[in-house]
């Protein structure tokens, strides 16, 4: 454990922001899985309601600097793909 003050107030503040980027990628992968499922299934409309879901975390993400931006296009695009073959 760090004595000094400044170093204990580090180790807190990268706690909470570990904390904080953990439950954003989770939120993100939540919503790829449910995307997946929905193209799986073949079913357009599920598909298309969990694409703009998986959208809007994947930009909040890259908003708060949890994935890079090229990352979050990235991750658009390949649903962009599936959803349009599916």
């Amino acid at each position: 454990m760090p004595n000094i003050k400044s170093a204990k107030k580090r180790v807190k503040v990268t706690e909470t922001k570990n904390l904080r980027n953990r439950m954003i990628k989770s939120q993100v992968k939540t919503a790829f899985k449910k995307f997946e499922l929905a193209a799986a299934a073949g079913d357009k409309q599920a598909a298309g309601a969990a694409y703009s879901q998986a959208v809007s975390a994947v930009d909040k993400a890259a908003s708060k600097g949890v994935i890079h931006k090229n990352a979050a296009s990235r991750y658009k695009s390949r649903m962009a793909v599936r959803l349009n073959n599916a």
